[in-house]
């Protein structure tokens, strides 16, 4: 199995449900099996344990109900909320190959959808309840009664109406007969009653509930999913360009791809939920039917009708109202090749500071990431007189782990950047060895909580050995694992018809012997970004890998290079090895009592923080009101300008 890095482009869910053809064809050992290959590689179950069906048991109650619109709490507490008995029952069957507390579990769900179809019928004349939020839907709890059940049916129901009031006649007749359509199809898939598709799908739904229980990043597809997941590997596919996510009323714009079809459209614009797809409602569509509407042949248009929201009032004001728009965008090929980095200048006393912006760590046969990053620094150290560099690593997910060592080797001369420990406790360092740095003056290096995997490792690696300043949010992602997938991601790999897997098979750490994962990279200096107080991480994950550590690495000894090797090696290697500097640290008390007095005496950031700290601004209007003034990026520069300053 190869390690992949894996995007998804068109925010399609993977835990959609499908019809007969999607089904694995497996079988109760065959679950066994697969369950027991995870756990061979897994970073850190090897045995099952009461935790570990624990959750299984909680997953698979929320994979049949999903919405929280069919249980009530008493239907499902005997599984969530398992006494110990439970437990070793359920234990016991694992071991046996025996799944037959999921099949109860699917039972109640068949008398569920029967209620649910009552209560469908007993409200179908009644008036809906109108202004309903739908943050009320968010982290919701089982309801504790079958009334409790019913307003939240109407309540869901009253949100697709107010959507599909903003149809013609026609399409709101489609949409309500859509909505019927997608949830009848559902529930039949529940319902049925051949004894071989009912026994697949139900092992479908346990071996997903088991594989998400080992850790937030394990998962298991059934063969159609896996095709659907190999586009994301692949990172190519004939679309729009934007990332979407479902909300209870349509499918919401989260970003619009760079250099994609949305965006050389202009019509598109973040924050949009689009509702219709050339007609035809997709508000109560399963996600993955309505993303394959939007896609089509190279050059065809899709027209999609969209939701956008009124204008930010200013202060006093009222928001104006929601208007309904028809965009039309021809469709193309989408890469997911971002804008992949960006430099500029900022004048400083006699001198300029260079600002370099990574947005991915990408190679290919003409460009890397660390050689498009060394030419442009070569290239400003040329035209200005650079006093200090600015790595602004915000919002970067990551990409090639070579790659995360050849950028830190820019600002270092030779040592182990980042160590990765397998399943069976193997430890192996990837090390920067040529020697050459490419700046070796003040560095301050930018991240925010949507900084993860290779951005952590630069970040940390060059704090590890105090090359560089971390400032941004007070932590960054936190994803310091690595996944391998059990297809290559060739588009003529055959995908296995039992299904297919990706499973966490260990950690990364950097050379103190910390890991990101879990907690992130924290700052030397917090400057709060517009993601500050939102709760994006992978500590807010469902299952997220508990970090450790391993012993530091500064005197690299070459532990992992074969005896034999190891002098040789050690000759080519062990000089001039980068030592740990403390240059920044006798600085860094006031440096950040400097920057917390600016922001404390800025009214334009004061504001920002105050407009992150409303609850009810999670479609991030603050970015509308101050997205033209980076203010994090401006007092970046003042806190290198301090630093330089200081160091002189």
């Amino acid at each position: 199995m190869q390690i992949k890095r894996f995007i998804f482009v068109i925010g399609f869910s993977l835990s959609a449900w499908g019809l007969e053809a999607r089904l694995p064809d497996i079988d109760a050992k065959g679950v066994q099996r697969k369950l027991n290959e995870i756990m061979e590689v897994h970073a850190s179950y090897k045995n099952y344990d009461q935790e570990l069906v624990k959750r299984a048991l909680n997953n698979y109650v929320e994979l049949l109900d999903a919405s929280k619109t069919y249980f009530i709490k008493s239907d499902i507490e005997y599984w969530t909320e398992p006494n110990d008995e439970v437990l070793e029952a359920v234990l016991t069957g694992y071991k046996h190959a025996d799944y037959e507390a999921f099949a109860a579990i699917h039972d109640t769900m068949v008398r569920a959808i029967q209620r649910r179809r009552d209560i469908e019928a007993a409200i179908k004349d009644e008036d809906l309840p109108t202004k309903v939020d739908r943050k009320e839907f968010k982290d919701l709890e089982w309801v504790e009664s079958e009334e409790a059940l019913k307003d939240r049916i109407r309540k869901v129901k009253a949100l697709q109406k107010e959507v599909a009031d903003k149809l013609s006649e026609e399409l709101r007749d489609k949409a309500a007969q859509r909505i019927a359509k997608y949830r009848k199809k559902y529930e039949e898939e529940v319902l049925n009653s051949k004894p071989d598709e009912k026994r697949r799908y139900i092992y479908s739904n346990v071996l997903k509930a088991t594989a998400s229980a080992f850790d937030s990043h394990t998962s298991y597809f059934t063969p159609d999913e896996a095709k659907q997941f190999l586009i994301g590997v692949q990172q190519r596919l004939f679309g729009i360009g934007a990332q979407l996510r479902d909300d209870i009323n349509g499918l919401t714009v989260v970003k619009i791809v760079e250099g994609g079809p949305a965006e050389r459209g202009g019509k598109l614009k973040n924050k949009d939920r689009i509702i219709a797809v050339d007609g035809e409602p997709i508000v109560g569509m399963d996600i993955s039917d309505a993303v394959e509407m939007i896609r089509g042949k190279e050059g065809t248009i899709v027209n999609l009708t969209v939701i956008r929201k009124g204008e930010t009032p200013t202060e006093g004001e009222e928001r104006a109202p929601e208007k309904k728009l028809e965009v039309t965008i021809e469709r193309g090929e989408v890469v997911v090749k971002e804008a992949r980095y960006e430099t500029s200048v900022e004048p400083f006393a006699d001198g300029v500071i260079a600002y370099l912006r990574l947005h991915t760590f990408y190679q290919d046969p003409e460009d890397s990431s660390a050689s498009d990053l060394h030419k442009e620094l070569e290239r400003l150290k040329k035209e200005y007189r650079v006093k200090g560099v600015v790595l602004d690593l915000r919002s970067n997910s990551g990409g090639m782990l070579s790659q995360a060592v050849a950028v830190a080797g820019l600002f270092i001369t030779k040592g182990v950047v980042v160590s990765i420990k397998d399943e069976t406790d193997k430890v192996q360092h990837l090390r920067d060895i040529d020697g050459k740095v490419t700046w070796d003056g003040p560095l301050v290096v930018m991240v925010n909580r949507a900084s993860a995997s290779a951005s952590e490792i630069v970040a940390q690696a060059l704090q590890d050995y105090g090359r560089a300043i971390i400032v941004g949010d007070e932590y960054s992602y936190g994803k310091g694992s690595f996944q391998t997938f059990t297809l290559n991601g060739s588009q003529e790999a055959a995908v296995n018809p039992e299904g297919e897997y990706k499973v966490t098979r260990g950690r990364y750490y950097t050379v103190s012997g910390k890991t990101p994962q879990k907690v992130g990279v924290a700052a030397d200096i917090v400057i709060p970004s517009a993601l500050a107080k939102l709760d994006l991480g992978e500590q807010h994950l469902k299952y997220p890998l508990e970090p450790d550590t391993i012993d530091p690495n500064f005197d690299d000894k070459l532990l992992d290079i074969p005896l034999m090797q190891r002098g040789r090696v050690s000759q080519l290697y062990r000089f001039d090895l980068q030592q740990r500097l403390d240059t920044y640290k006798r600085h860094l008390a006031r440096l950040s009592e400097n920057s917390k007095l600016r922001i404390e005496n800025n009214k334009n950031f004061q504001a920002f923080l105050e407009e992150i700290d409303k609850e009810d601004d999670e479609d991030g209007d603050v970015n509308e009101k101050f997205g033209q003034n980076d203010l994090q990026l401006t007092e970046a520069y003042n806190v290198l300008k301090d630093l330089i300053v200081l160091m002189n």
